[in-house]
């Protein structure tokens, strides 16, 4: 079989997490692998994979497939990641829905719930997210690894954070995961929803074997998720990819940051509804835009040619200073208008990325849809077991 990319391992003893994680990615990456296959993918003896490969099969999270007859040898037996080893719950907040799943370790949906919400303050919200983790653990709770969470960022940053009409208000400095463990009794983990959507497109859409790329999360709001060298990248506060307050319009319109010509201004939903001047999104379905696609609305039409300049700025700007392998698209906005506003981007901006040896295009749309956050979120109670984490091999060993 071809593999479809190496993921380096270490034979080092104090190591011994980062490998179990390094073999995890080669087989949710690539299928079902013989022993002898993931050494050879991972750089790893045999002895350790045989170790690591027996203590997973244990722990439930690999399951031994039918042999392989090979030329010679001994007939190989392929393993895979076993879906029922584990579940884990993922919430996500917006500004009109609270949305829980269910998910098991190939990523399958056992379980969903939506509720509606109304900008909802942190007293609101979190009984009702609680209350929600309790419906959805009901059948799973033997075996759930924890949950995680998502919800618009950016996080405690002055004049920005719950301030305008693409945050949620009362949330500046409320300690989420904390407030959600007590309540639920089990371990959180939370990120922003553009982050979370990145996950989710990297474990099971259109960047599933991508070690770089910037996923571009269109919601009520703008922000990106960073993907580096097979690293998430989060910043020095989580609040890496806020760029929907770039400025690309110097003294354009004004933004409820402070600043006047942010991105976010120009794409998102927010900024289709303005230009269409529709009811504010909030109180409104983002199908209605869908609706306006299908009957040939001359605004909608309007907006998308005005949102494609600034959208190919900012995709000139994340393509110099990161260097990724392709920009996906995604996020509420809906599917069909997403796929047009892509369709407008040509001729991109001359970048690095302006290479004819390129394996993928420079812009792509996301496969998963409107839950791609809360897929994303469920995956961080285990994304620590499914995507190598290299900042360990730099810590001192003793």
């Amino acid at each position: 079989m071809t593999l479809k990319r190496p993921v380096a391992g270490t034979n080092l003893e104090q190591a011994k997490s980062h490998n179990r994680r390094v073999v995890i990615e080669a087989i949710r990456t690539n299928g079902a692998l013989s022993r002898a296959q993931i050494a050879r993918l991972t750089a790893l003896s045999s002895q350790t994979i045989s170790n690591i490969v027996d203590e997973l099969e244990r722990a439930g999270l690999l399951r031994a497939e039918a042999t392989q007859k090979g030329a010679r040898g001994q007939p190989a037996v392929p393993y895979s990641i076993d879906p029922n080893g584990g579940y884990s719950i993922g919430l996500q907040l917006d500004h009109q829905l609270a949305v829980g799943v269910v998910t098991d370790l190939s990523g399958t949906v056992r379980a969903r719930l939506e509720r509606g919400v109304d900008r909802p303050i942190p007293t609101e919200a979190m009984p009702l997210l609680a209350s929600m983790t309790e419906e959805l653990a009901h059948a799973f709770r033997s075996r759930l690894l924890g949950i995680g969470m998502a919800m618009p960022g950016p996080f405690d940053v002055e004049g920005m954070t719950s301030v305008g009409p693409t945050a949620l208000p009362g949330w500046q400095g409320f300690p989420v995961a904390a407030e959600l463990e007590r309540l639920t009794g089990m371990p959180v983990t939370f990120e922003n929803d553009a982050t979370a959507a990145a996950i989710g497109e990297r474990l099971y859409g259109v960047a599933r074997n991508l070690n770089s790329f910037v996923y571009l999360f269109i919601g009520t709001g703008l922000g990106a998720g960073l993907f580096l060298d097979g690293h998430l990248y989060k910043g020095s506060r989580h609040n890496a990819g806020e760029i929907g307050h770039m400025i690309v319009q110097p003294d354009g319109l004004g933004c409820f940051c402070g600043k006047r010509g942010c991105l976010e201004r120009y794409v998102s939903l927010r900024a289709a509804y303005d230009c269409l001047e529709l009811p504010d999104p909030d109180h409104a379905s983002p199908d209605q835009l869908e609706q306006l696609l299908a009957a040939g609305d001359e605004r909608l039409l309007a907006w998308v040619d005005q949102a494609a300049g600034p959208l190919r700025q900012a995709i000139d700007v994340l393509e110099l200073a990161f260097d990724p392998e392709t920009v996906v698209l995604g996020g509420f906005m809906p599917l069909s208008v997403i796929e047009l506003l892509a369709s407008r981007l040509e001729p991109l901006h001359l970048s690095v990325s302006s290479s004819l040896a390129r394996s993928v295009p420079r812009v792509m749309v996301g496969a998963t849809g409107k839950d791609t956050p809360v897929l994303g979120a469920a995956a961080l109670p285990i994304f620590s077991e499914t995507n190598p984490q290299f900042d360990v091999l730099q810590k001192p060993f003793g």
